[in-house]
């Protein structure tokens, strides 16, 4: 028999009644009657009430000892007395009483309380994550991403797919974000990279004759964090198929993302087949191309009707004659919202550094007007128009941006957000799954005015190799595709361009010589040039899957050791130094500039 246990703090019940039991774990709280002493007892499974008199010798012992020490009870289980009862927990009818106990580990002062769900400053928490991972709900987190990603393996294999391991130490990619390098000791001033992604090596797999792949990857970027991205590394659930079309990627994503938030999530899917946007339909509808389909509101373009000559709003009009756009979001019934909302609304606008909202309220005595600061700008006839376009009636209101489309996309995807939730407009019950696709296989550098790959330079452009205008690059659509998840991207993925010469060609639009990309791609290039079959895949974020199931804002809260902002482990102090003569073996000298 196990010394430390007979059971598990979760296990025992009204038919353990009048056992002799041995349990372990840590000193979760304690309550002093006076002649009683109530210790809650916490192990990865559950607690135990757990109760000593004071005539046990054990008594004084139990009464001084710290939370969150580590000891093993012997006791006899015994009923709760009706009214004791906890129905909130599984052993709440029963609970322990004490005749001997042994400290395996004693606790020191805590830097922060385990008992409670209270929020304490992240460097507290990430310098003992591992007082903070004790707490029932990262707990809980925790082990909800240990179940997902096992579910997501088994629907994996079920589908068909093997699952295989890339390599971490590789060469350093010139496409996107920076790479985390690693000096060569053997081959001195020369370094590895650590994966951005696999994305060069599940392609080589697919040329290599295997038909579906999978892998839980870890990646590695040296990127800022967000609250949906953690600074260092992160896992994505790696996907790459043979000789399939966009439409089998998704079914398979499609049935994978449905069983998953179906077995983790109480809330109800909204579509089963996830919607196709158009990308350029999503940045003109939602101004994003990460839409929150929970959210009703819709984005219109009314710069047409500013060139009417019965629209005295000046200030628009004249940035619209020299290029503006001017887009609205109508919110439904809202005439009897007091002037404060909206005013609200167009204060936090100036204050995420646009020139604000305009706004005014559709209503009709004799005849239709607008009530409101622009509204008197608007002739009845304009107002129609207007209704037309925006899908308006009497009692709706308008909020309304003009500038260059960056800056009114910018705006308006946020206020959407935030006019919704002000609203009460998002059912949190819901998720809302779509697919945006048709992305520019091109987009103009707005710094630089060149022409460079808006997405995967890999992925295969739309339409017949031999009839693509190669002369007008922005217009040339590829098959690329981002999954979305209420407002979250999961991720990219795309078709890959398999065809050596079309690849050359897209690289050369993009002012790579031909023998820049045999140097930077040679062992893609290499393998495509003996023979790939048309493949595709996509690599859904598990951080993101999780904190969404979750329901948390934060991928910090389903990582079980992540950095902080500034991408150090406070636990581990890492980054780190090390010494000189680690330095010398690896040919590195430091020149470090004082700021």
């Amino acid at each position: 028999m196990n010394k430390y246990r007979t059971h598990n703090c979760s296990e025992l019940n009204e038919k353990d009644n009048n056992k002799i039991v041995t349990l372990s774990g840590w000193v979760h709280r304690k309550r002093d009657h006076g002649n009683l002493l109530f210790i809650d007892l916490r192990d990865h499974f559950g607690l135990t009430q757990c109760v000593v008199e004071n005539k046990n010798k054990f008594f004084k012992v139990l009464e001084k000892i710290k939370p969150e020490s580590v000891i093993c009870i012997n006791g006899k289980v015994v009923k709760r007395e009706k009214g004791t009862e906890n129905l909130d927990l599984e052993t709440g009818k029963i609970e322990v009483s004490i005749q001997t106990m042994k400290i395996l580990a004693e606790s020191n002062e805590l830097p922060m309380p385990v008992f409670g769900e209270q929020n304490y400053p992240e460097d507290i928490r990430l310098k003992y994550r591992f007082l903070d991972l004790r707490r029932e709900e990262m707990h809980k987190n925790i082990i909800l991403r240990s179940n997902v990603i096992s579910f997501i393996r088994s629907e994996m294999l079920k589908l068909g797919f093997l699952e295989f391991q890339t390599p971490i130490l590789t060469s350093s990619s010139p496409e996107g974000a920076r790479d985390f390098l690693v000096p060569s000791r053997l081959n001195p001033g020369k370094f590895y990279a650590l994966p951005q992604a696999p994305q060069q090596f599940k392609q080589l797999i697919m040329v290599s004759g295997f038909d579906k792949y999978f892998q839980i990857a870890p990646c590695f970027r040296d990127e800022d964090a967000r609250a949906d991205r953690s600074p260092g590394e992160f896992y994505q659930l790696d996907i790459e198929m043979s000789f399939v079309e966009q439409e089998d990627v998704f079914q398979v994503v499609e049935s994978l993302m449905v069983n998953l938030f179906k077995k983790f999530s109480s809330k109800k899917i909204l579509y089963s087949k996830f919607p196709r946007i158009p990308y350029s339909k999503a940045m003109l509808d939602y101004g994003t191309d990460k839409p929150d389909l929970r959210n009703p509101l819709l984005i219109n373009d009314i710069t047409e009707i500013f060139n009417r000559d019965d629209i005295k709003f000046d200030i628009f009009k004249k940035l619209v004659k020299k290029g503006s756009k001017v887009r609205s979001i109508v919110t439904k019934n809202t005439k009897d919202k007091p002037r404060s909302f909206f005013d609200n609304i167009d204060r936090w606008a100036k204050e995420q550094g646009a020139s604000g909202l305009a706004y005014f309220t559709l209503e009709k005595t004799d005849k239709i007007s607008g009530k409101g600061p622009v509204g008197k700008f608007f002739s009845e006839e304009s107002l129609k128009e207007l209704m037309k376009i925006c899908k308006m009636d009497i009692g709706d209101s308008i909020f309304m941006a003009c500038g260059n489309k960056n800056e009114i996309e910018k705006i308006l995807s946020i206020s959407r957000d935030k006019i919704a939730r002000d609203l009460n407009l998002i059912n949190e019950n819901q998720h809302a799954f779509c697919w945006i696709v048709d992305y520019p296989m091109f987009e103009l550098d707005e710094q630089t005015k060149k022409i460079k790959f808006s997405h995967n330079p890999f992925s295969m452009p739309q339409g017949d190799f031999e009839k693509l205008n190669f002369n007008d690059p922005l217009n040339i659509k590829a098959f690329q595709y981002d999954i979305v998840c209420d407002g979250v991207e999961l991720s990219s993925g795309a078709i890959r361009n398999h065809i050596p010469e079309l690849m050359y060609k897209l690289f050369s639009i993009a002012g790579y010589g031909k023998k820049e990309v045999e140097d930077k791609f040679s062992g893609m290039i290499n393998a495509l040039s003996y023979g790939a079959p048309p493949h595709g895949g996509i690599a859904p974020g598990i951080d993101r899957i999780v904190m969404l199931l979750a329901n948390e804002k934060n991928i910090r809260e389903v990582t079980l050791f992540p950095m902080n902002q500034n991408a150090q482990d406070l636990m581990m102090k890492a980054p780190s130094n090390v010494d000189d003569k680690q330095l010398k073996e690896l040919s590195i000298k430091k020149d470090i500039k004082k700021i």
